[in-house]
């Protein structure tokens, strides 16, 4: 149990049950099927994200532009598919290649010209929105194709509430649980993801080691790139239009779930558990607060709070652990 403590996750684990319980009884319909299922389909989009921002943070980077990169991204799929025609394969396809071809610029700059992360995807994000703002004229698209529709519609699992309503399991989180075996393999049982961790610990001492830094930094870059087109479809699949300024503003939700799951700024921490768990309580705010009719204006207030909060805690217990282990140097 005492090292249990010591983990963040626990923390925020703890802060989920207590969460829960506490919405449930103000609102008994939370903790149920319905809901979760629910909760799982609305907040894939996030999640898909957040584990790409969880490369980057591990790596030592940041990235801003994602959202960006998912507009374009998608948007351009879509005109294509409703000009040309396409299925839900070279939907996601095309989307996720134009992604992480436009990740793979924001890796370019930062490497070569040794600009910030956090300044680089700034600036791209206002490049590649700017730009498909010029080129669209602003213009959402609608009238998706009939496949797309039963696609999104899809459930695995099918079931009926007692009032009679149909509901079920959606096809779509299965796409995250995908990205989410994708990432597990690559960070637990990958030479590459050994070095993404050992990027974002020292840069210097990776380099030493034998890492390419980079084909690391292509490869975080690109894959965050990736992870946001297939968000972008998912996105896509929830609204069902495209819509130039839907995305663009949502960094602050994905960065604060992994945040909140513990990863750090400052790179070389950060683990996939813990993301999921940011994910899920982002989820239960955001949820939480409309089953108990608060104001949507509140959600922004919650999460910059709750990331404060985190942040600090996480600080004032690396502070404990610094001092511990300068008090056993000097005995």
């Amino acid at each position: 149990m005492r090292r249990l403590w010591k983990y963040q996750e626990t923390y925020v684990a703890l802060v989920i049950v207590l969460l829960s319980c506490a919405i449930t009884l103000l609102n008994p319909n939370f903790l149920t099927l319905e809901n979760l299922f629910d909760l799982l389909k609305s907040y894939t989009f996030l999640g898909i994200l957040s584990i790409g921002v969880l490369f980057v943070l591990i790596s030592g980077g940041i990235d801003i532009s994602f959202t960006a990169v998912a507009t374009v991204a998608v948007y351009t799929t879509m005109y294509v598919t409703l000009q040309h025609g396409g299925n839900i394969a070279t939907v996601l396809l095309m989307s996720a290649a134009i992604g992480a071809g436009l990740g793979l610029i924001n890796a370019v700059i930062i490497h070569f010209f040794n600009i910030p992360s956090i300044i680089t995807t700034i600036a791209t994000l206002n490049v590649y929105y700017g730009l498909l703002t010029v080129f669209s004229g602003g213009t959402w698209l609608y009238n998706m194709p009939e496949w797309f529709r039963r696609f999104a519609e899809t459930n695995v699992i099918s079931l009926v509430n007692p009032d009679g309503v149909p509901y079920g399991l959606s096809v779509i989180p299965l796409i995250w649980f995908a990205v989410i075996l994708a990432a597990w393999v690559i960070l637990h049982y990958t030479m590459l993801g050994r070095g993404i961790y050992a990027l974002g610990g020292n840069l210097a001492s990776a380099q030493r080691t034998g890492f390419n830094i980079l084909a690391l930094h292509l490869f975080v870059y690109s894959f965050m790139g990736l992870l946001a087109g297939i968000a972008g479809v998912v996105e896509v699949m929830l609204a069902q239009r495209v819509a130039t300024n839907s995305m663009v503003g949502k960094e602050l939700d994905v960065i604060a779930a992994v945040v909140l799951g513990g990863a750090s700024l400052t790179g070389g921490v950060g683990t996939l558990w813990g993301t999921l768990l940011g994910v899920a309580l982002v989820g239960i705010i955001g949820n939480g607060l409309t089953l108990m009719r608060i104001s949507s204006y509140w959600y922004n207030v919650f999460i910059g709070l709750v990331i404060i909060v985190s942040v600090g805690v996480s600080a004032y217990r690396r502070k404990l652990q610094r001092r511990r282990k300068m008090s056993v140097e000097v005995e």
